[in-house]
């Protein structure tokens, strides 16, 4: 069973989701897990595996891809602490959709799927809380199908940055957020070319919005990043709802 330091804990807590379920719930994850630990570039699991249980990220990250028979990679999710992942094989039992690679030495807590038809048959409304899990993804999928499909380039990048803050944010750090990913991988997530990803990033770092370096987008002003985005009023409702923004931050956006 996992034995988690206080910052640790502290950590999964401040994940949107968890925060959100009831302490008996959050603390049968948190005791029943065990640690695992990953190099840079090992592979969690690939397409086709069979489900195993539940992830919440301690340290490092992970890439979520689709490679398809050419060789041809589509760059997904940026998993990064303290998001749960795997929830959609705990419902349908089915095998894993796409590969979890590592990125950098990475620690996860891992929640076996005995243990959790353990805890929810001992409980079966928590079940409604894994729902919220999935759904939140589901969300996040017509999202990004959205704007693949009509939204121009530059909202369709600082969309995506929104989008990925807004999953890796943590309580302490709302406002301002790291995200690991290189350009040429951002460049995957919103079908643009390497190059108009790279003169729109420069623009949101000229107007102080984002900080580049290699291998890691840093976003200072959320706000700001908000507004480029030209996110619709139910967009903007889920983030506050979600208490991404601090609260003067949410009387922003009603």
């Amino acid at each position: 069973m996992a034995n988690l330091s206080a910052a640790q804990r502290e950590l999964l807590l401040s994940d949107i989701w968890l925060s959100q379920v009831p302490s008996a719930l959050a603390d049968a994850l948190m005791s029943q897990g065990m640690i695992k630990t990953l190099r840079d570039g090992e592979t969690l699991f690939l397409r086709g595996e069979p489900v195993d249980g539940l992830y919440a990220v301690l340290d490092g990250g992970f890439h979520i891809t689709g490679v398809t028979r050419d060789g041809r990679e589509a760059m997904l999710s940026l998993i990064e602490p303290p998001m749960w992942f795997g929830e959609i094989a705990l419902f349908d039992r089915l095998p894993r959709t796409h590969d979890a690679v590592a990125v950098g030495p990475t620690a996860l807590l891992f929640v076996p799927l005995g243990t959790l038809d353990v805890i929810l048959d001992a409980q079966p409304l928590w079940w409604r809380h894994f729902g919220k899990l999935m759904a939140f993804k589901v969300r996040m999928a017509f999202i990004a199908l959205e704007d693949l499909s009509i939204v121009q380039p530059a909202e369709r990048l600082a969309r995506r940055l929104v989008w990925l803050t807004y999953c890796a944010v943590t309580g302490g750090e709302v406002g301002r957020c790291k995200l690991t990913i290189k350009q040429t991988q951002l460049a995957l997530m919103v079908a643009l070319s390497r190059q108009t990803v790279n003169q729109l990033l420069r623009a949101l770092e000229e107007r102080g919005v984002i900080r580049l370096s290699y291998g890691l987008i840093e976003v200072l002003d959320l706000v700001a990043l908000v507004e480029a985005a030209a996110l619709t009023p139910v967009e903007r409702r889920m983030l506050v709802h979600a208490g991404f923004f601090p609260l003067q931050a949410s009387e922003v956006f009603p």
